[in-house]
Formats: C-alpha cells, structure tokens, sequence
C-alpha cells in the first residue's frame, strides 16, 4: 500500500553541495528501485540547529515528499543511519494527519447542513452570507482605527 511520508534529513555543514546533490541522488534511486516516488525536494539550505547535534551548530536542511511503501521508508532510514554526513533525520506519515481533516472537516459541514436546515434556511451558504471575519467576508475591520482614536 503507497502511502505518504515526509523525509526531513539535516546534513552536516561541512557537505558541500555536490555531497548534498549525491546524498539526494542516492535516496531518489532507493525510491525508484524500491518502486516509490519523490513528488518533491525542498532544499531549506544552510541554517542553524535548535540544539547543538554533536559538535555541529549548523546544518543544511532538505525536505522530501515521498509516496511509497513503509518497506521503501525503512530501507531509506536504515541508510541514513549509516550515512556519514546525515547528522539528524526524521520521516513521517502525512497521509493520516490529511485523511483526519478531510473527516473532521465533512463531519463539520454535515453538522451545519442540518443546523442550517432545522432553522429553516437552504443546506449552502449563500456568497455574503454568513458570520463577520469568514473567508467570504472580504472587508477586515478589525485594525481600522476609529474617528476618535486618530
């Protein structure tokens, strides 16, 4: 089953770019092997660490998207483990975190719809309608200063 992960791994700051490229290029091909696929690769780039990983301060940052099996992510974890200049890595399940959303967010609207109904209005919203500060509501008053406050 293919599912979701995030795959944030810090490298050590003594890594050049190229290192960087072939760290990159190293887990692309465990993904393609392994039958995944990589639906993005963010570089943060070069910064600084919340807590000092061994004696390094500093550490270049790179983000993954990877659909595939937890097989696919256990290779890659166990590869990172042994990479020399991988300080810190960390994958995560995403999938789920969306699927409770989608739940809670229909789950939302059903509980409307029929609130909606019982007061005798249409099941939608209509365009305007609807509590001040919404996303319909394109007016934001709430830093206008008032005629006796200027």
């Amino acid at each position: 089953m293919n599912r979701k992960y995030e795959l944030v791994y810090i490298v050590s700051p003594d890594a050049t770019d190229d290192q960087v490229t072939d760290l990159h290029t190293q887990v692309d091909g465990i993904v393609q092997r392994m039958g995944g696929q990589i639906e993005k690769t963010d570089n943060w780039g070069r910064r600084r660490l919340a807590y000092e990983i061994g004696r390094h301060k500093e550490g270049t940052y790179v983000l993954e998207v990877i659909t595939g099996s937890g097989e696919l992510m256990k290779e890659i974890d166990r590869r990172l483990k042994v990479f020399d200049l991988v300080i810190r890595h960390l994958v995560v399940r995403v999938d789920e975190v969306q699927e409770v959303i989608e739940r809670t967010r229909s789950k939302r609207g059903e509980a409307s719809r029929r609130r909606r109904i019982a007061r005798g209005l249409p099941p939608e919203r209509l365009p305007g309608e609807g509590q001040r500060g919404e996303p319909d509501d394109d007016r934001d008053d709430r830093f206008d200063m008032g005629e006796d406050l200027r």
